[in-house]
């Protein structure tokens, strides 16, 4: 999947200023024009009862994805959803189990769901939305899957300078077996939330062939999450000064999982200049004061943009990173080189053994029969 930051999408559009607009649809999406929904049916050749199509110009049988979502109640609904740009906020709560979205073109950037809420932005009713309500998707119901569609959070600091609480959320994830096959994470501030249900919930996560940018903390949370072959990608900064711009990872997994997040065969690129962000920092909510945050990065590229000194730091002085549960193995490029010993712990052989996404997922293969 070619990487396209989101930047490159932002426009003035309509009067609403740091829209996402589809700058230009795949040469496959044109050419289906008449096929909105490719090779996955139609509202008059449904592909099963329970699938739902959704075109924001009325070939479907809804418009947005809040009214398709609103329609499947129960289990097992498929959404097959056609190019565009769907402006909205969306929430598939914890009994629309066994679901399943999917971008009906071949290329995850014609398929958008967007929204501009950041944690600092007034509610209509009073007082904000915080993080968690700043979140363009929330996908609560266990057993989600999404093939090729963009989930973004196109709100801009440079926009509201008045507003100090700039986590943004493009998604957040909360039920177990939920993947993500080719999809597209946008944002700046916590744009990937991967989550669970509770404190005790274990939420397993895959993600696969995806692209993920941002530049704080932007893929962070409690989840068991694996995240395979993806692209990470830091974003460059004109509002500081200095290094650090932010942080890839912020896990904040419960003390109790033994398991956390896991980066197998991925790459780690920058927009900013060398060695301006931190691999990661541990996240211990005031929810959760036992948490020890856990991710491992094995096998996995990371160009200059990673401080390779001194690739993690502290969220907060009272629960240090050394105290955590942060491994690499047998990674590569600028930012992965061991300058510092001590600042970059390394699993043995055998512990990298258990650092798969079998021994992460269990009696769950979400990679088998991906679409």
């Amino acid at each position: 999947m070619h990487p396209v930051s989101r930047r490159r999408f932002l426009a003035a559009s309509a009067g609403t200023a740091g829209a996402l607009a589809l700058a230009a649809p795949s040469a496959r999406a044109v050419a289906g024009g008449r096929r909105p929904f490719g090779r996955h049916g139609s509202p008059a050749a449904r592909r099963t009862p329970q699938t739902l199509y959704v075109d924001p110009l009325g070939r479907g049988d809804f418009t947005t994805v809040r009214d398709a979502v609103a329609a499947a109640a129960g289990s097992g609904w498929t959404l097959v959803l056609a190019p565009g740009v769907y402006r909205e906020t969306v929430v598939l709560d914890a009994t629309r189990t066994e679901a399943t979205w999917i971008g009906a073109s071949e290329d995850p950037r014609d398929v958008v769901i967007v929204h501009d809420n950041a944690a600092g932005t007034p509610k209509p009713g009073g007082g904000t939305y915080g993080t968690t309500g700043s979140a363009t998707t929330t996908l609560q119901a266990a057993g989600f899957t999404a093939h090729r569609i963009t989930f973004a959070n196109d709100w801009l600091r440079a926009d509201h300078p008045d507003i100090t609480g700039t986590q943004a959320v493009a998604v957040k994830v909360q039920g177990d077996r939920s993947a993500f096959h080719h999809c597209r994470f946008l944002g700046h501030q916590d744009t990937l939330y991967a989550d669970s249900m509770s404190l005790t919930a274990f939420a397993r996560q895959y993600y696969a062939h995806c692209y993920v940018e941002g530049d704080v903390d932007f893929v962070f949370g409690r989840a068991t999450a694996v995240h395979e072959q993806c692209h990470f990608r830091t974003l460059n900064r004109t509002d500081l000064a200095g290094a650090p711009y932010g942080f890839v990872f912020a896990p904040s997994t419960a003390g109790a999982n033994p398991l956390g997040q896991l980066v197998v065969r991925s790459r780690i690129s920058s927009e900013a200049p060398d060695a301006f962000y931190k691999l990661a920092r541990p996240w211990v909510p005031s929810s959760d004061t036992t948490a020890r945050p856990m991710l491992t990065v094995r096998d996995t590229r990371m160009d200059a943009g990673i401080d390779a000194a001194a690739p993690y730091t502290n969220m907060s002085a009272s629960f240090p990173w050394q105290n955590q549960r942060f491994a690499e193995y047998r990674n590569s490029g600028p930012g992965a080189r061991i300058t510092v010993p001590e600042n970059r712990p390394q699993l043995t052989r055998d512990q990298a053994g258990s650092a798969t996404r079998e021994a992460y997922l269990g009696d769950w293969e979400p990679w088998k029969g991906a679409c």
